[in-house]
């Protein structure tokens, strides 16, 4: 993933996120043309430290077919987006750009065990089903033995290991705090949810330029600046 220094996250932010998302784009290559599919998934952590990504795809997923070799995929892990207009900035002569928060991760994939597919499928429904608390989580062992056993034979469990780790998140860091601050504002003045999502982003990443603001707007409010 090209990454300019401002927007590069390091390993343990870039895992955090991964984790905290649970949902992205497995991509493999089958010799010809890429092969992808969004899913869902959660990150475990072999012996030694090594994360793991575990998730699962219908038995006629194409990806099926290249698992199991030394060929490295990608789970490409995206957040929340945002166009930004250059008439929001303070400064002139800016230009359109895009802020967002991605996270990729690569290795090889390998299949899992039945034994090791029916622990998958426990973990990664509890893992979602404890975002909806206080909900009672769904289990596994409400569904009846052999509907359980029909639906598994559909899927099949795999695992990556994780040998390299990028994140991205591009959000304005290297501009000015006033130029930073009036891009925040503007995108959480917007309709849409990933707009205001990356303005709150934005706020916790540097507070200190959005109390510049304030004092800022206050002053223009008094007259000469004045107290």
């Amino acid at each position: 993933m090209y990454t300019p220094p401002h927007f590069k996250q390091d390993r343990t932010a870039s895992l955090k996120f991964a984790e905290e998302r649970g949902f992205g784009t497995m991509c493999a290559f089958d010799g010809k043309k890429p092969v992808a599919s969004p899913l869902p998934f959660y990150l475990t952590y072999a012996a030694d430290g090594t994360p793991q990504a575990a998730f699962h795809v219908a038995r006629h997923n194409p990806l099926l077919k290249l698992a199991g070799g030394d060929a490295s995929w990608l789970l490409a892990v995206n957040g929340p987006d945002a166009y930004v207009s250059p008439d929001w900035y303070v400064s002139p002569d800016q230009v359109p750009t895009w802020l967002y928060q991605s996270v990729h991760l690569s290795g090889p994939v390998r299949l899992l065990s039945d034994d090791e597919l029916a622990v998958q499928i426990d973990t990664l429904s509890d893992k979602f089903e404890n975002w909806l608390l206080p909900k009672k989580p769904w289990t596994s062992g409400k569904m009846t033995a052999g509907r359980l056993e029909a639906m598994k034979k559909g899927i099949v469990g795999m695992v990556m290991t994780v040998e390299e780790v990028e994140g991205s998140f591009k959000l304005n860091q290297h501009k000015s705090e006033a130029d930073y601050a009036a891009i925040a504002n503007a995108l959480g003045a917007q309709t849409d949810a990933d707009s205001r999502t990356v303005a709150g982003l934005m706020r916790e990443a540097r507070p200190l330029a959005f109390a510049t603001d304030t004092v800022q707007a206050q002053q223009a409010m008094t007259p000469e600046g004045g107290v």
